[in-house]
């Protein structure tokens, strides 16, 4: 029958300034049948990936971003390794699969099915792509991992994501009182587009990172799969660790299930936490260069709330009543 997993997690939930970024990845088993246990993918291609990165370990990481993303250089030190490295290497790699590795920042985010935020911060010359490799030792990645899949029958058909930008954010904190719904439907919008990556007769398991100190997701559930016709949700596990769901849709049976750290679980999760976070800072390549560009000397920033503090201090006589309004985000 074979499985499709399709990993979602987010980067930017709590910035003061960029986008809020969500990620999925799908995933697809051949071979796998109803019954068998959740299959390891970081077992299954272990000759091309693993968990972590080593010095000593040429295989490619994917992890939870916050694992490989590494720390920005001070303005005026040295060059030093660039922080986007192992970001960069495993979703490209991964976006690779599915066709050519993109020549620049729109090209990635139109791939993912994405666009920038329409502020004029986000807009100018494209980044070109890759920041920290050179586009053939991306490719020479992607073809191990692609050679890996093969062996293993394990391929990555679909990465998708949706930035979105501040007064979207805004607009929804303001309609709904609550920033988790913006996380909620920006995940909707990514399961929308996931159902066509599904075939017939494929079992789906849909696999993300808890939501806050949430617990009961029968009611999210229903929503989050408004589109892929809903019959019946069935909870089969429901702890502080794991909630787990087996819904009734109009392309059969689908699994859920919500884990607290599930980028560890997960190797498309994982993956879903790199695009997101990979997304997220070439939004904020962009915003710097931009306001950088209109004050010599102005510190950039990856817009986290104490550093976003200081940023808008000291950029306070550039931004007009729109920029404010556009680029600051809610609580």
């Amino acid at each position: 029958m074979g499985l499709i997993i399709i990993g979602i997690d987010e980067a930017g939930y709590g910035p003061l300034l960029g986008p809020l970024c969500v990620s999925a990845c799908a995933a697809r088993v051949d071979g796998w049948s109803p019954g068998e246990p959740a299959p390891d993918l970081w077992a299954l291609l272990d000759q091309a990936v693993a968990r972590g990165p080593s010095p000593r370990d040429r295989r490619i990481p994917l992890a939870d971003s916050k694992r490989l993303k590494l720390p920005n250089p001070r303005a005026g030190s040295p060059p030093t390794r660039h922080p986007l490295r192992h970001l960069e290497r495993g979703v490209l790699s991964i976006l690779a699969q599915g066709g050519s590795v993109p020549a620049d920042d729109a090209a990635f985010i139109g791939a993912c099915g994405a666009a920038w935020p329409l502020h004029p911060a986000y807009a100018g010359e494209p980044t070109p792509l890759p920041v920290a490799w050179t586009r053939g030792e991306v490719g020479v990645d992607a073809n191990v991992l692609a050679s890996a899949g093969v062996k293993a029958g394990v391929s990555f058909p679909w990465l998708g994501l949706c930035a979105v930008a501040e007064p979207d954010f805004n607009r929804i904190v303001r309609d709904t009182g609550s920033k988790s719904s913006v996380t909620l439907s920006a995940i909707r919008d990514l399961l929308s587009r996931a159902r066509a990556v599904v075939r017939e007769g494929e079992h789906a398991r849909v696999v993300c990172d808890r939501l806050g100190g949430r617990t009961d997701y029968e009611a999210v559930a229903r929503e989050l799969f408004a589109e892929w016709g809903v019959s019946a949700v069935r909870t089969l596990e429901r702890t502080t660790e794991r909630s787990r769901y087996a819904l009734d849709t109009d392309a059969g049976e689908v699994g859920l299930v919500f884990q607290a750290e599930c980028e560890s679980a997960h190797l498309p999760v994982a993956a879903a936490s790199m695009a997101a976070k990979y997304a997220r800072e070439l939004a904020m390549i962009r915003f710097n260069r931009y306001w950088c560009a209109r004050r010599e000397g102005l510190t950039p920033t990856a817009g986290y709330w104490q550093d976003a503090k200081r940023w808008l201090a000291e950029a306070d006589d550039l931004l007009d009543a729109r920029d404010r309004r556009d680029l600051v985000r809610l609580a």
